[in-house]
């Protein structure tokens, strides 16, 4: 990641916190006070040290006595405003990033998310998300308190004179701003390359978790385990990095800053020797820088903490960047299906051929079949249609019209498109297949489980439609998830069925039940169906077959 590509994530991260601007105002505000009374309690203690000594104070001896109690206890509620400001704003705008995280993958799918690594993106709405937190809550606010309390404190020091004010705006300077960006180049893609470690460890986790089965079955257990030791391993490693250039760091920034402390004491006594200042700018101005270097030090740390937040900020921007492969279609006007055809369309994924030229006609009410072996292009065929890729040469016509200028709406209205894995949410049977029509009635959703074979099977459950279904309907059997998929395609009620391969785990009997249902409700549905089952073919009014993308 180039430092111009870092400075623009910045900024963009930057940018979402507009809408709370007004809060984060109010932050700056509280912790700018709330630094200022901190570091005026050793100045307020230095005036009350000279006034003992019988110098003239500007301030009554017992404003400080009353002032030094009172700016303790500002301070704390200044603090605690700010932070909870901070912080309320952080989590206000994580909230609102995982909202676009969200619809960012929703343009991505299906097409952009199906080469996508599965537990990488989990690390990225997770872990990748939290981390962000560190930035909106600790680090722009910081940034401004720094700037304006470490202004004021200069033109404090430096009303005693000149030079002290000069040598502590490049104190702070040194310290805030210089130190952080040598400990980012010291730091270099480290953070980068933790964050790139964590999602791969997430996904190979995940992937070790879907595959128990297999695991067990191979007995590749130790196999596995190895690999997940030697990728926590390499994660623990850079952490361990991360961890020392921090600890680095943080001693370089504090002896840079007893430095500057002792550098201040020399400065403040040669221009008391020279009668430049009195004893009071002697006392105060030293008093007064050592005590402000609190924003800085803040700053200073930075140098590290924002490799991996730049990291995590760049994956998220990254995701919500990427242009989808189609585009949702709005301004025309609706249309109400007719059929659909096909025309010398071809299509390549990968840099490989799927379809080459392949036409077809699926008339209205009618059935229409496509056989083939596994890899020929049949269910990519069912996705363009779906309009989820576009065709790169040829046309695909919905009611005699190009499906590139039909609403994506009104598109998805009227297809219902059952693929051949059924994927199931935790959440009850009904919730499951209420997803194809989510006002559905229950009588609805009965009807449409009739239709699927499912509906016996459901009640013979103790609680009925209600029962809880396991996470990926780990509770079921392939052949229960699949007729729960083909319900919720009916329960979609619409006049263009596409279904991939609907009665490949179904027993003769359920299969036959499905098809009669098929049968039946051809009088005011079109299906489109893929199957290898020459007993599922029997019900096409015609049958395609395809090899290489083309129909033969």
């Amino acid at each position: 990641m180039k430092r111009e590509g870092k400075i623009y994530i910045l900024f963009r991260m930057m940018s979402l916190v507009a809408p709370l601007a007004a809060h984060m105002i109010f932050a700056i505000c509280m912790g700018t006070l709330g630094f200022l009374a901190a570091q005026f309690i050793p100045v307020l203690g230095g005036y009350a040290v000279l006034y003992g000594l019988g110098i003239s104070i500007p301030v009554p001896i017992t404003v400080i006595l009353v002032s030094l109690p009172f700016f303790a206890v500002l301070r704390g509620v200044f603090r605690f405003l700010e932070q909870h400001t901070n912080h309320y704003i952080a989590f206000s705008l994580l909230a609102h990033i995982r909202d676009l995280i969200f619809k960012g993958l929703r343009r991505l799918c299906p097409a952009k998310l199906e080469s996508k690594n599965k537990g990488d993106l989990i690390s990225l709405i997770t872990s990748d998300v939290e981390l962000l937190e560190v930035f909106y809550a600790h680090t722009i606010s910081p940034i401004f308190i720094a700037v304006i309390v470490e202004l004021i404190m200069c033109i404090f020091i430096g009303s005693y004179h000149w030079s002290l004010g000069v040598f502590s705006l490049v104190a702070f300077f040194t310290i805030g701003a210089i130190v952080p960006l040598v400990i980012s180049r010291r730091s270099g893609e480290l953070g980068i390359e933790l964050r790139n470690r964590s999602g791969e460890l997430a996904s190979h986790m995940l992937e070790s978790i879907r595959g128990l089965d297999e695991i067990q079955q191979y007995n590749a257990g130790n196999q596995r385990l190895m690999e997940i030791i030697e990728k926590t391993r390499g994660l623990s490693d850079r952490q361990a990095d991360f961890s020392k250039l921090t600890g680095k760091n943080l001693a370089i920034s504090n002896t840079l800053i007893l430095l500057f402390d002792a550098l201040m004491l020399c400065l403040c006594a040669l221009l008391y020797t020279k009668g430049a200042i009195g004893f009071d700018g002697f006392l105060i101005s030293l008093i007064a820088l050592v005590s402000s270097f609190g924003p800085v030090s803040a700053l200073a740390a930075l140098g590290t903490t924002l490799q991996s937040t730049v990291a995590s900020g760049g994956r998220v921007l990254a995701v919500l960047d990427e242009e989808p492969e189609t585009h949702d279609i709005v301004g025309q006007y609706d249309v109400d299906f007719s059929g659909v055809s096909t025309e010398d369309v071809s299509f390549s994924y990968g840099g490989e051929t799927v379809l080459n030229g392949f036409s077809l006609e699926v008339p209205e009410n009618s059935i229409i079949g496509i056989v083939g072996k596994s890899g020929c292009g049949k269910s990519t065929m069912l996705k363009l249609i779906m309009r989820f890729w576009k065709v790169k040469a040829g046309k695909i016509s919905l009611s005699g019209r190009n499906i590139e200028e039909i609403n994506t709406e009104n598109l998805r209205n009227m297809e219902s498109y059952m693929t051949q894995e059924t994927q199931l949410f935790k959440d009850s049977i009904e919730g499951n297949i209420r997803i194809g029509k989510l006002n559905a009635s229950r009588e609805e959703v009965e009807e449409a489980c009739k239709k699927a074979a499912v509906h016996d099977f459901i009640m013979s459950l103790p609680r009925g439609y209600d029962t809880q279904i396991g996470e990926l309907g780990s509770t079921l059997s392939g052949g229960e998830r699949q007729r729960i998929g083909l319900a919720r395609a009916f329960l979609h009620d619409a006049p263009f069925i596409l279904l991939d391969e609907p009665t490949s785990n179904l027993d003769s009997l359920n299969e036959a039940t499905v098809l009669k249902a098929l049968q039946t409700s051809r009088k005011d549905k079109t299906v489109l169906l893929i199957s290898h089952r020459p007993s599922t073919m029997r019900i096409a009014d015609k049958i395609y077959s395809m090899e290489r993308g083309k129909a033969i």
